[in-house]
């Protein structure tokens, strides 16, 4: 992995907009994968909670899934942020000609950190439910954390480069 990041890093301008298209491309159709689990692990608790049923190894399958993958697209979020030429123009504005830009702001400040709040969330859901034998508590952490870091994640999607 850190070699990939150097290889990143220390192209040409050239290759790195290459990459850089490569990367966000990845970003942008794994988040579809993402997105799609997240949801399936939330049902899937939801369900298994309100059927007060035992808490099975499918369960536990469906919620590693999601969130392997939610920890992979953050790992291809901090790549292409650390790549992105918007990280320059940024670097260029400061700070506060950054948080006056609503589009930089979003990318760059907004996106990452919330989307970091929200991995941090499904991560904490994923590790609680471990600590307890009881399907129903584990069920009940998984819905919860899974869902809200959902609902956060779907919060700071730019909407309007993501489906153009």
């Amino acid at each position: 992995m850190y070699l990939v990041i150097f290889a990143l890093l220390t192209k040409t301008k050239t290759h790195t907009k290459e990459m850089e298209k490569g990367i966000l491309d990845l970003h942008s159709y794994w988040a579809f994968a993402v997105l799609v689990l997240l949801l399936l692990a939330s049902l899937n608790a939801f369900l298994g909670l309100s059927a007060k049923r035992a808490f099975l190894p499918k369960d536990r399958q469906i919620a590693l899934l999601a969130l392997i993958f939610t920890h992979l697209q953050f790992v291809f979020g901090l790549v292409l942020l650390f790549t992105s030429a918007k990280l320059e123009a940024a670097k260029a504005l400061g700070m506060g000609g950054l948080m006056k830009n609503a589009e930089l702001r979003k990318l760059l400040v907004e996106h990452p950190l919330i989307n970091l709040i929200a991995i941090v969330l499904i991560t904490i859901g994923w590790s609680t439910h471990k600590r307890t034998d009881d399907s129903t508590k584990k069920f009940k952490k998984i819905a919860i954390f899974y869902a809200i870091g959902l609902i956060l994640l779907l919060s700071r999607i730019p909407w309007n480069q993501w489906l153009s």
